[in-house]
């Protein structure tokens, strides 16, 4: 709580509560993933997701973390996804069945992996100055990744757009190559 009430001071007392509000809207979206049915809705409920985890680290002043989980992940997979679906599915509404076993093995995962999220919050220090976390990187770090993918690794970064392009146009024409079929 010290770190979000220190992170948060521009937002005031506002700041704790929208951050629990997008916690809530991850858990809520989370968990309408999995006990979803309908992977049209799934898709849409895991844009929440995303948005929702991008608004927490907005609140904890990480905006190149939340920035590229607006543009990577909520923005280009979530694209792909719904792309892969639509494209290749004879019914893109078409509702999931989950075996038993697999129900079990979820929640099996879940409750071990909340069990290690509980053991790290006990085992964590409460009070973390923020300030002196963000000052000894030395650097604005937004600053400098833009500088490194526009100057030096400029060529990277487009061959990488590129790569992704040349994806899903192959993508695209594979499902009509095989619906022609």
């Amino acid at each position: 709580m010290a770190i979000l009430a220190e992170t948060s001071s521009g937002l005031g007392a506002v700041g704790p509560l929208m951050f629990y509000i997008f916690a809530l809207l991850v858990c809520i979206s989370s968990w309408a993933i999995v006990l979803g049915r309908n992977i049209v809705r799934m898709a849409v409920y895991l844009l929440l997701t995303l948005g929702g985890s991008a608004g927490m680290y907005f609140m904890l002043e990480a905006e190149f973390l939340a920035a590229i989980q607006l543009i990577v992940y909520s923005g280009g997979t979530l694209i792909l996804i719904i792309f892969g679906v639509m494209l290749t599915s004879k019914n893109p509404f078409a509702h999931l069945q989950v075996q038993l076993w697999e129900k079990i093995v979820a929640i099996g995962l879940a409750l071990a992996i909340g069990g290690l999220v509980l053991f790290a919050l006990v085992r964590t220090p409460h009070v973390i100055n923020a300030n002196q976390l963000m000052a000894s990187s030395g650097y604005d770090q937004v600053h400098a990744i833009g500088q490194g993918l526009l100057s030096t690794q400029l060529v990277a970064f487009e061959v990488a757009g590129v790569l992704l392009l040349v994806v899903m146009v192959g993508a695209a024409y594979m499902a009509r190559r095989r619906r022609n079929s």
